[in-house]
């Protein structure tokens, strides 16, 4: 499954957003460190399921007609706050937990009222586009770190004979989540000595920089833009990188209200509908609500989620079957299973996705869109309904 996570300077909303997202209880508060450790949960990025172009929806209890929500990995930890990669705060806490993310979401509080520190303060007082580059800054010296503390494994390996920088560098940075891949096109990408012996600080946080930038790609969430100046969020939505604008709390409360039964709200949804009473204080609340809505296109909770997946890691959604007519697996459900892989990824990809045994035993593919068989290096695309031919069962 895949992981994001959540990054930030405490008081952010990266609590909201996380409770927001995965409906799971944590502790929320108006002071940093609310969190100290990890939560984990399950999220949902959402799509267009395949049903919707049938006349009878799926069997999936991720299908909400026709409007697909594929789980993911979300994890919220301690905030971060300058000086995090030195240990300041819960810095190092926060920066291991960030190991195993895919991608990171960096929640950013756009109406200024906290400071760098995470301390309320008067709304519109603090700049919040320092707080996007402190993120990323911060985790940048944090791996630099890391290599540092571990160079001397290469300089080691570098005196014996068929030495490979690549396979080194690999070795070094597996437990960071860096492939083969990353170490290669980094190292094609960045300047460096031949001799490891000769690296300078400079050298190594290059590395690093550019290897975090690869691993842990960023999108920014321009939380409670229903507070914030206008001036801040036009700024922030001016920057040449990913940045959605959102209200956490805005969406934990329609979540709230469809689960209470008094909203009609799906997550991702540009709009509401009210379908029980309301106090009157609520009401003029979701009035307001609505009008943020309308403005930015919904929450942003859910387009910040889709961003990361679809757009930054640029994955796709494919659902594997057994039956390529009816689109069931084995026990005759509809559509019961959705997969996100990397765009690029090959039939027989899927087929490992789903099993290795079923991966190692591939023959071949139906696209049970067309009812024809697929060559093995046909590239999946959104939204694929694909049976898998294997001699494994």
């Amino acid at each position: 499954m895949l992981s994001l996570a959540l990054a930030g300077k405490p008081n952010a909303g990266k609590s909201t957003f996380y409770t927001a997202a995965t409906m799971a209880e944590v502790q929320m508060a108006n002071y940093p460190f609310t969190t100290i450790d990890a939560n984990r949960g399950v999220t949902h990025v959402r799509t267009t399921c395949p049903c919707a172009d049938r006349e009878e929806r799926c069997d999936s209890e991720h299908c909400r007609d026709g409007t697909r929500y594929v789980p993911v990995e979300l994890l919220d930890v301690a905030g971060l706050v300058p000086g995090a990669h030195e240990g300041r705060g819960l810095g190092n806490q926060f920066l291991d937990e960030l190991t195993n993310a895919d991608a990171i979401l960096n929640v950013v509080d756009a109406s200024g009222g906290t400071n760098a520190e995470g301390e309320p303060v008067e709304a519109g007082t603090h700049d919040p586009l320092t707080d996007i580059d402190f993120v990323e800054e911060e985790m940048d010296l944090w791996l630099a770190s890391i290599v540092e503390r571990n160079w001397e494994s290469v300089e080691r390996q570098s005196r014996s004979p068929g030495f490979d920088i690549e396979e080194a560098v690999t070795d070094l940075l597996t437990g960071f989540g860096a492939t083969e891949y990353d170490v290669m096109a980094t190292l094609r990408e960045i300047e460096y000595p031949e001799d490891p012996i000769q690296w300078t600080d400079d050298d190594r946080e290059a590395l690093a920089r550019d290897i975090r930038q690869r691993t842990k790609p960023i999108v920014v969430v321009a939380n409670k833009i229903d507070v914030a100046p206008d001036e801040y969020v036009e700024r922030l939505l001016a920057l040449d990188k990913p940045v959605i604008p959102a209200t956490a709390q805005g969406e934990l409360a329609l979540r709230r209200g469809a689960e209470a039964g008094v909203l009609d709200y799906d997550p991702g949804d540009e709009t509401f509908a009210v379908t029980g009473e309301l106090p009157d204080e609520q009401a003029a609340l979701l009035s307001e609500l609505r009008e943020t809505m309308s403005e930015y296109g919904g929450t942003g909770v859910q387009a910040s989620l889709n961003a990361a997946v679809y757009d930054l890691l640029d994955h796709l959604t494919v659902y594997p079957v057994q039956d390529a007519s009816k689109w069931t697996d084995g026990t005759g459900s509809v559509l019961p299973d959705a997969f996100l892989l990397p765009r690029g990824s090959t039939p027989k990809d899927l087929a490992y996705a789903v099993h290795s045994d079923i991966g190692d035993g591939y023959l071949h593919a139906v696209n049970a869109r067309t009812a024809r068989e697929v060559a093995e290096e046909y590239e999946l695309e959104e939204g694929d309904v694909i049976k898998i031919v294997s001699t494994a069962k």
